[in-house]
């Protein structure tokens, strides 16, 4: 079965870390670019990260809303990719979901801000919560 499936998502406090994970079943992640998405209630869908494939180098990018504060990686033995988030804010609360790009046509820039049609693969996503 081909899926993307999200994790470590929770409740933290202001400042805190979460790591989260995009982990692959069906299909092998190191052939695909991914990108971190999140919304929030009443929000348009923010492209917060995204990784070329590990064929292109693992360019990545940061929104500016997240830049400095988040850092996205692959584990290709694992089939993972993961989103450290650190210095979270009150605004970082959203739901957060992966999804998987094999055209690989575009750069990791630019696939931060395509439509969902563009993906090959979603996640469900997972929710972050950062409240005191």
């Amino acid at each position: 079965q081909v899926q993307l499936v999200e994790s470590g998502g929770g409740l933290v406090q202001p400042g805190g870390s979460l790591r989260l994970s995009c982990a692959a079943s069906g299909f092998t992640l190191d052939y695909y670019a991914i990108a971190w998405f999140r919304q929030a209630p009443g929000k348009e869908r923010e492209g917060v990260s995204c990784i070329s494939s590990s064929s292109s180098d693992d360019s990545t990018y940061y929104s500016d809303s997240v830049k400095g504060r988040f850092t996205i990686s692959r584990d290709n033995a694992r089939n993972t990719v993961y989103l450290q988030m650190n210095s979270l804010k009150p605004e970082d609360t959203a739901n957060y979901y992966c999804a998987a790009d094999g055209s690989l046509i575009t750069t990791p820039q630019r696939m931060c801000s395509m439509p969902d049609n563009y993906f090959d693969y979603w996640g469900q996503g997972t929710q972050v919560t950062v409240s005191s």
